[in-house]
């Protein structure tokens, strides 16, 4: 039998928790982003649950990735891969008990050139789904919002009724401005029209599953790394932040689905994991027996940045559910970087 991988043995972990798995028997889960970077590891974790008794459904527009990134689950009864852009109505024989929405274009580049795109599908997937959902018995919505809502901060920690500055005259808030309606979105859905809604406000998300086309530091930095050149900062690395491992933000997910208060929102981060974009290079750095360069970016690059100099998250709300974080961040993104080496 081929070993596990530290990063499918942190995925098991999760199976531990003290979570009420039973409210998911029979049921149909809908993934939305299931390539992406969260919403795959959300896959891949309820495709391994030793109890699994519901069917899966991972969404996304590129089939060809699917397969390769659920290869070992295409076989599976309970797996079922479901090709679908969320800019347009869902078209499905399929009444979803569970959706849990994770599409989104979370790199700064898209930002930078597709600012339309991604505002357009922030906002109409969220009335896609919730449409389809109300008219086809669902049970609950969950939107994987971002933490970007909360803005620019004025130095505190952001807690769940903060609402930071953005100015909204400008193609780099398409991101933080369209999270925020789809926010008001699903809460207006559940005044109207009772949907029973939950949202999660996950900080900054490091895991294995990046794109080449992805361009968030940590993805950069791993790349740098991994081809054997030293890592090429584009700032100072001043910013501080919030991190999570992946699959530490997939545990705090199936919290708020199965555990969260309807209309509630929650952050998740690791509290333990806030740290500089520079420490984060030097850890990254250290793995790869690398060292860290700045490289002052031009006017192009820095269009699609990220403005906010201190993002840090306030958790105890997510941890009154019940959650606890179990990865530190060197550990995470030393499994991250073990696994990419394997594939």
């Amino acid at each position: 039998m081929a070993e596990v991988s530290a990063y499918k043995n942190d995925i098991l972990q999760i199976f531990k928790e003290d979570l009420p798995w039973e409210k998911l028997s029979g049921r149909n889960i809908l993934v939305t982003g299931a390539t992406g970077l969260i919403g795959g590891c959300l896959v891949e974790t309820l495709m391994m649950n030793p109890r699994k008794d519901y069917q899966v459904y991972a969404s996304g527009r590129n089939e060809e990735r699917a397969k390769e990134r659920f290869k070992e689950f295409v076989e599976d009864g309970d797996f079922h891969f479901i090709r679908y852009d969320v800019l347009k109505p869902l078209v499905s024989d399929v009444s979803f008990d569970y959706i849990i929405h994770a599409a989104s274009n979370a790199s700064p580049n898209f930002f930078a050139k597709n600012s339309v795109e991604v505002i357009k599908s922030n906002i109409d997937g969220v009335a896609n789904l919730m449409e389809y959902g109300l008219q086809h018995g669902m049970k609950r919505f969950l939107y994987v919002s971002s933490g970007e809502v909360y803005g620019e901060g004025d130095g505190r920690v952001f807690t769940e009724d903060y609402s930071g500055y953005v100015n909204c005259a400008t193609p780099r808030a398409c991101y933080p401005s369209s999270k925020r309606a789809a926010e008001t979105l699903c809460v207006s859905y559940a005044a109207e029209y009772g949907a029973d809604v939950v949202i999660a406000r996950p900080c900054h998300v490091y895991g294995p599953h990046f794109t080449e086309q992805d361009n968030r530091v940590y993805a950069q930095f791993i790349r740098n790394v991994l081809r054997g050149e030293d890592i090429v900062m584009k700032s100072t690395g001043e910013q501080f932040r919030s991190w999570c491992y992946v699959v530490d933000c997939v545990s705090a997910l199936l919290y708020i689905l199965l555990k969260g208060e309807s209309g509630e929102a929650y952050n998740i981060a690791d509290a333990n994991s806030n740290i500089s974009i520079r420490e984060l290079a030097e850890m990254i750095a250290e793995i790869g027996g690398r060292k860290v360069v700045i490289d002052v970016p031009d006017a192009d690059e820095r269009k699609g940045y990220n403005v906010v100099k201190k993002s840090v998250f306030a958790t105890e709300k997510l941890e009154r559910l019940g959650w606890q974080v179990q990865t530190i961040v060197l550990k995470g993104l030393k499994h991250s970087i073990e696994l990419i080496c394997e594939r």
